[in-house]
């Protein structure tokens, strides 16, 4: 399966970097998908909206299917942003919305992971190539902070396209004893991701629950069997991946780099 991975993707396949939780790398380009609980759900997002250069294609192969459940749903972002109101899509379309993380050693991705170096030095200067704002807690933890467009055009059609993380990576997707244990252990500026309005306002939960609402009434869903592919269009098409029992194995891969800043819509040109 790797070889039709690179068949498809004859510039090349892209390393995994920024991601928010661990993946097993089987060849160069060729990975599992994001170590996630079975029994909880990824919800909609386009890969790595939240760095500066994101891979336009990604690639799905199945090689074990799960007993129930595990389906990777699909998103039409044009339909999605259509559905929104417009005064919400006003305003993150101005402002851009913001990724905050805390990387420490007990959940998700460490920064060693993230950006593919260990040294602070290294760090900071990875940071600062890919404007992440970044700051060192006491005991060593790293914060960051990036600010993304929200809404892109297509790098081949123009069509404005709903692009983010928004919803999936913000403190009210996730389960709310999950929520409230973290809170207590890491405190409310420690979750390891949160997001916000571009201008560094919180997002109400009722907000992030519209957004869930539109992703599922536009959710395109076919189980997987063994051997299936799937070549999914990451700008066009938000992709999920709902909560499954038994085993489950899925290799993915990233490919056609794009740059987000290339993408923005005239109107939020201000966003960086």
């Amino acid at each position: 399966m790797a070889a039709v991975f690179h068949r498809l993707a004859p510039n090349g396949l892209m390393p995994d970097r920024e991601a928010f939780a661990t993946r097993k790398q089987y060849v160069d380009g060729v990975y599992s998908s994001l170590t996630w609980p079975a029994n909880q759900p990824m919800c909609m997002h386009h890969e790595l909206s939240y760095a500066l250069e994101f891979p336009g294609m990604m690639l799905f192969a199945c090689l074990e299917a799960p007993s129930a459940g595990g389906v990777t749903g699909v998103a039409d972002a044009r339909t999605v942003l259509d559905a929104l109101p417009e005064d919400l899509v006003r305003r993150f379309e101005h402002e851009g919305w913001l990724l905050a993380r805390s990387y420490n050693e007990d959940i998700g991705a460490s920064y060693e992971e993230a950006f593919g170096v260990s040294d602070r030095a290294a760090v900071e200067s990875y940071c600062r190539d890919h404007e992440i704002e970044f700051e060192w807690q006491s005991d060593g933890e790293l914060r960051t902070r990036q600010r993304r467009p929200a809404v892109v055009r297509h790098p081949l059609t123009g069509d404005r396209c709903w692009f983010n993380q928004v919803a999936f990576l913000n403190e009210w997707t996730i389960a709310p004893e999950i929520r409230e244990y973290l809170v207590d252990v890491y405190g409310p500026d420690g979750l390891p991701f949160n997001t916000r309005f571009g201008n560094g306002d919180p997002i109400d939960e009722d907000v992030i629950t519209l957004l869930n609402e539109v992703y599922e009434a536009h959710t395109l869903r076919t189980p997987w069997e063994v051997g299936d592919l799937m070549v999914v269009d990451n700008v066009r098409m938000a992709h999920s991946r709902e909560a499954y029992e038994g085993p489950r194995e899925i290799l993915v891969g990233m490919a056609e780099p794009q740059r987000v800043f290339d993408l923005v819509t005239t109107v939020q040109e201000d966003v960086r």
